[in-house]
């Protein structure tokens, strides 16, 4: 399911607040079959900027144009929808399924196993289109492979953007916070009376 965005996103749940942006872990994001190596942590930028192709875009081996892009978060996150800028001339992608908590996806993997979800796209030049997820499935999200089969004809295919949003959790994935009770007393830590003169101490 498409959301158009003739609307006032404010009043949609689709502001730029709800975007998974500041979530991602950019320097881990990754792709298979991307034309220039890195290319693809170009896509991911504010909502605001989505349609600003001035840092480059990602494309797809000549020739070739399945892509699979792997999109770690810094935290767990749920997932609401996600939105595609592909590029022109056919070089959109034409389908997109997605595949939850699982690394080292290949081309193998993503053609053999059950997406969790599939969706038929559109082209949309114009950054109006977002796919609502089915939202009950896509909780407690640490990752996200998205695989994109197939374009609408061309030689390569182009992404000029990937929008996720949703909501984090509030803990940060692979931080552990120490906490240290005390259990057993260290004598050291405790003066006795004795030590201390006995009686109670004034504090000015």
């Amino acid at each position: 399911m498409a959301c158009l965005h003739d609307h006032d996103c404010a009043d949609h749940n689709c502001s730029s607040d709800w975007s998974l942006f500041k979530h991602i872990d950019l320097p881990k994001v990754s792709a298979l079959n991307e034309a220039v190596t890195g290319s693809v942590k170009s896509v991911f930028k504010p909502w605001e900027q989505r349609l600003n192709t001035s840092e480059g875009h990602l494309e797809s081996n000549e020739g070739d144009p399945e892509l699979i892009v792997f999109i770690p978060f810094t935290a767990d996150v749920k997932i609401k929808s996600i939105a595609i800028v592909g590029g022109a001339d056919g070089t959109s992608p034409a389908k997109m399924r997605a595949f939850i908590n699982r690394d080292g996806i290949d081309f193998s993997d993503a053609q053999s196993m059950q997406a969790v979800q599939e969706w038929d796209l559109a082209e949309n030049l114009q950054g109006v289109l977002e796919y609502q997820t089915r939202y009950s499935r896509f909780q407690s999200v640490g990752n996200i492979t998205l695989h994109f089969p197939d374009n609408f004809g061309a030689d390569t295919t182009q992404i000029h953007y990937i929008g996720l949003k949703g909501e984090a959790t509030l803990l940060k994935r692979d931080v552990v916070a120490n906490i240290v009770y005390e259990i057993m007393p260290n004598p050291s830590d405790h003066k006795t009376r004795a030590e201390t003169g006995g009686g109670f101490s004034h504090v000015e």
